[in-house]
């Protein structure tokens, strides 16, 4: 059974997992940064807002949900922002209230359960395996708290693991919740873009479609090992991911210190050119995750990474605060020069933020 934000519907499913016992919740705030504006701001209620630097060369931050039905979106410049709503109202982050609601709201959290991970300012995972209530009453209750203390609204995803969460938690955005029993995780998975998947981007996206593959079932009717051969370490846990299969514990007070991505070749790269298109499109690709998610955090330095043909793994880095393209080309040059005329099978880029007090540094990729 499938609980739906106070409903339920029936799923039948033909192949049960076998899963461990967790319960975890994903809460994701409803459009927090702008949320948080329009709360402070009534006038703002019921126009399109959209977060971010004010000149026309920069990002948005994130967008309102009226901003949303225009096009609008985080990550989005400006200029094209408002070539697709007019009208849209551009408001300066104000990152010191939102982390001030955040850790109010982390506090709610920690009402519940000590396992706490969060993933940036407004959305986090909660372990509450050891609490005997439903994990749906949790999640209701939680996100009443949230209405009542902050005046906000959140979603939430009720699964037996991080991934599966993670994805129910945008299931019925905004203002609701949705439920996924073990026995149902694999159907639920089924019919799922590829894309859903955490590590899927556009790249990897269009790659698996020139192979005809879009949803998860189609993925998991080829033999995992195969797709280890196709993509590497990483085909093989996608498969896995396939089924619903995730074993990540949620690992508290540990705020990501770093993001990157990388992507494994079909076929090897030989030129410094060729990893250079590649590469501007995982950039591209980073900096929509960094504004979209971590747009709070400070950079302190980029990375590039290779494995070249004989698995032999190199990176390069540099200290950076800004996504600059012109020192991720100088990386990239760099890390190539010791390729001992080997081609490569993988690149990754990324960055690492600057370290919060407490916490240890974890490692890039």
């Amino acid at each position: 059974m499938i609980r739906l934000h106070g409903c339920e519907r029936s799923v039948n499913c033909s192949s049960v997992q076998h899963f461990s016992s967790r319960k975890i919740i994903h809460i994701d705030m409803d459009c927090f940064y702008a949320a948080i504006e329009e709360r402070d701001n009534p006038e703002l209620r019921g126009k399109p807002v959209g977060v971010g630097g004010s000149s026309r060369r920069s990002v948005l931050a994130t967008a309102n949900y009226e901003a949303r039905k225009f096009g609008c979106r985080s990550a989005m410049p400006v200029f094209m922002a408002l070539e697709k709503c007019p009208d849209l109202l551009i408001v300066p982050a104000r990152f010191d209230i939102y982390k001030r609601d955040s850790l109010q709201i982390r506090s709610i959290f920690s009402r519940f359960t000590t396992l706490i991970e969060p993933l940036s300012l407004d959305e986090a995972f909660l372990d509450v395996t050891h609490n005997p209530e439903p994990g749906t009453i949790i999640a209701s209750r939680i996100r009443q708290m949230i209405r009542e203390e902050t005046g906000l609204t959140a979603s939430a995803g009720i699964a037996p693991n991080k991934l599966i969460a993670k994805i129910a938690s945008d299931w019925r955005k905004p203002d609701g919740q949705f439920t996924v029993s073990p026995a149902n995780a694999a159907e639920f998975m089924r019919d799922l873009p590829m894309k859903k998947i955490s590590g899927v981007g556009g790249k990897m996206a269009e790659k698996l479609a020139s192979m005809g593959i879009e949803t998860c079932g189609q993925y998991r009717k080829i033999d995992k090992f195969e797709w280890a051969r196709r993509l590497g370490g990483f085909g093989a846990e996608l498969y896995e991911r396939s089924w619903g299969r995730d074993e990540r514990a949620v690992s508290p007070d540990s705020p990501r210190k770093s993001l990157s991505i990388e992507n494994t070749f079909s076929e090897n790269l030989h030129t410094v050119e060729t990893l250079w298109r590649e590469m501007k499109l995982l950039l591209d690709e980073l900096e929509e995750k960094l504004t979209s998610r971590h747009g709070e955090r400070q950079i302190r330095a980029l990375v590039v990474k290779l494995k070249f043909s004989d698995f032999r793994r190199t990176t390069a880095e540099r200290a950076g605060q800004t996504m600059d393209f012109r020192i991720f080309r100088e990386l990239l040059a760099e890390a190539n020069a010791r390729s001992e005329d080997k081609p490569v099978r993988l690149l990754g880029v990324g960055v690492r933020f600057h370290d919060i007090p407490g916490v240890e540094q974890l490692e890039l990729f």
